[in-house]
């Protein structure tokens, strides 16, 4: 007989009670690029190729949208890389004189 990985029996005296583990996914969160007056465009698509992986086309498209809609995902990740990615991109941003507001929010 084959057991399902995730019950285990539990011996409480006489009586043997049976008890599933729950597996929980990690929380996933995003991380939001905001709109600012004087961050330029261009360094915002740098931004979004360097660390956030993106072609050119997909850097300007989610720069096109943080400019008229105030923000945009830039990605989303675990919440350790999130915060990381956030940290990084601050500090990158501040190195050029810009700044360039990033958030982790949960999904």
């Amino acid at each position: 007989m084959t057991q399902d990985p995730k019950r285990h029996l539990q011996e409480d005296g006489d009586v043997a009670t049976d008890r599933r583990i729950r597996v929980h996914k990690p929380r996933r969160y995003k991380v939001i690029v905001h709109n600012d007056n004087y961050t330029t465009m261009e360094f915002v698509v740098v931004v979004l190729m360097k660390f956030f992986h993106k072609s050119e086309t997909e850097a300007t498209h989610l720069m096109l949208s943080v400019h008229h809609r105030g923000h945009a995902v830039a990605g989303v990740f675990g919440k350790d890389v999130a915060e990381t990615k956030v940290q990084q991109v601050v500090c990158f941003a501040q190195e050029h004189g810009m700044p360039l507001r990033l958030s982790a929010e949960p999904e």
